[in-house]
């Protein structure tokens, strides 16, 4: 029987996975291609399904929606770009400065209200928990790994074109890309508010899918967008070397996450200890590579000797 319930969990485990996974390539833009510690996202995430939802419950179409919450995400991250590029302030203080500002406008935009209901009952939404165990086109899991794809498959022609180079060079070698006439602070600006936007994308969709918007669905955020981005890259580091695979390994590592978890809550774990866990995961996940190389090292070191 508790087999079974586990059995039955996993695929709301995989279709949570699949939201977070879309967050986590924003996060990755920002940690991995510019080499910025950016904080906003717990708040864009929010902010993404805040905007969702008033939208929808206004009568706009889900497109239309979620579009309005991929803008309202790239605001979010134009705010920290110019805190960090026109204020001269540090990357990870200005993304805690937008990230505590938009609680405030999270809260405006869902009229002064904690949390606003998002009905399939009475809204035609993208993804809705409730179809999540049924083997047909209404699933979530069906609808998100099309618009994982989708994402991937832009983000990759995106990075590939000259201005894609030149955003990944930014990150890469700032004071080289310089050299070249690259416009670095600009450059740091446009990966922020693309990093923020596909979070709040997320964000909308996670809001969609759990039936409500709430002002702090986003606590927590960055932490596991770097477990996906950690996991991923630990995992499939060896196998997956093209880009379009390393965005995948980090859906990927999302996804292996929230089956961890449920694996954990399944065993019997407090969910209030959740948190904790989170943070046991990614650090553990982010000194493998540094375990790795000492013990490499060291093995080098014997053989030399």
């Amino acid at each position: 029987m508790e087999i079974i319930k586990l059995i039955n969990a996993m695929p709301g485990a995989v279709a949570q996975g699949l939201i977070w996974g879309i967050m986590a390539i924003g996060v990755y833009i920002t940690y991995r291609i510019l080499d910025v510690a950016d904080l906003t996202v717990d708040g864009s995430l929010g902010t993404g399904g805040a905007v969702a939802a008033v939208l929808i419950t206004s009568g706009c179409n889900v497109w239309v929606a979620l579009f309005a919450a991929f803008l309202a995400g790239m605001l979010a991250g134009l705010a920290t770009g110019l805190f960090h590029t026109g204020m001269g302030i540090p990357a990870i203080l200005s993304g805690i400065l937008t990230q505590l500002g938009l609680y405030s406008i999270n809260l405006r935009i869902l009229g002064n209200k904690a949390n606003m209901a998002i009905s399939v009952n009475n809204f035609k939404l993208m993804v809705t928990a409730r179809n999540v165990r049924q083997v047909s086109i209404s699933n979530p899991i069906f609808t998100l790994v099309i618009f994982t794809i989708v994402l991937i498959a832009l983000m990759y022609s995106f990075f590939g074109t000259e201005y894609g180079c030149s955003l990944r060079a930014t990150g890469a070698n700032p004071a080289m890309a310089r050299a070249q006439g690259i416009n670095t602070e600009r450059n740091k600006v446009i990966g922020l508010m693309l990093s923020n936007g596909i979070v709040a994308l997320a964000g909308a969709l996670l809001g969609q899918y759990q039936g409500f918007a709430d002002v702090s669905m986003g606590r927590g955020a960055i932490v596991i967008g770097l477990a996906a981005v950690i996991i991923g890259e630990v995992v499939f580091s060896k196998i997956f070397h093209n880009f379009a695979l390393k965005l995948l390994a980090v859906s990927i590592g999302a996804i292996l996450y929230y089956m961890v978890i449920q694996v954990v809550l399944w065993m019997g774990l407090n969910t209030n200890d959740l948190k904790l866990l989170t943070a046991l995961v990614v650090a553990i996940f982010l000194a493998i590579p540094f375990w790795k190389n000492r013990l490499f090292s060291r093995k080098n070191a014997r053989k030399g000797a």
